[in-house]
């Protein structure tokens, strides 16, 4: 890999995934939203809605300039939204970071890796659809597999469970600062900082 630096260009993308509307709030599909609202609280503004179709945020993390996007979309219509920002700022798929659910990542821990395929994982499938390429920077939230015979789109459509929900604002804390390395010191930084859980 010549570059694992998210972004050639002076700004960064980032994205967090989930659905609108206070009914999905909770939901495990979300928690991409929630490390953006933690990252907006670090960088001390509130998201605006823009015309590219998303709720955005323009500010500095790691000593870079961001724009934080959530899609005002649903989950699976957001790449539309996402490439219409990335295209009204100018950042093109290697200045994009993704931080969505992972079912096939324990709970609490974190994965990031640069492309890939969407692993079922709509939202991914959308994104890699309007940008045309696989080649972006995901950072997976853990949410662990669903329990017994439980349908996968069902488990991501539901709250995170009591024990879940306990240590969810320090995972949530955990996943921004891994956003941080990224952007700041590179991919390789990143995983060998938060892939030990």
């Amino acid at each position: 890999m010549t570059n694992d630096l998210p972004g050639a260009g002076e700004q960064v993308l980032l994205a967090g995934l989930g659905n609108p509307g206070p009914r999905y709030a909770g939901n495990r599909h979300n928690v991409g939203f929630m490390v953006l609202d933690e990252l907006a609280s670090r960088i001390g503004g509130k998201f605006k809605a823009h015309k590219g179709g998303a709720e955005v945020l323009e500010g500095r993390l790691g000593g870079r300039k961001v724009v934080l996007a959530k899609p005002r979309s649903y989950m699976n219509l957001s790449g539309g939204p996402l490439a219409g920002t990335a295209r009204f700022y100018k950042i093109d798929a290697s200045g994009l970071v993704v931080v969505h659910d992972e079912l096939d990542v324990d709970y609490g821990s974190l994965r990031l890796k640069l492309g890939g395929g969407d692993n079922g994982h709509n939202g991914l499938r959308s994104i890699t659809k309007s940008f045309g390429t696989k080649e972006y920077f995901r950072v997976r939230f853990g949410v662990g597999r669903p329990p017994g015979r439980m349908d996968a789109a069902d488990f991501v459509l539901k709250d995170f469970s009591t024990t879940e929900r306990r240590e969810l604002p320090l995972n949530v804390d955990r996943c921004a600062d891994a956003v941080e390395e990224l952007v700041s010191r590179g991919l390789t930084a990143a995983q060998n900082a938060f892939h030990s859980s």
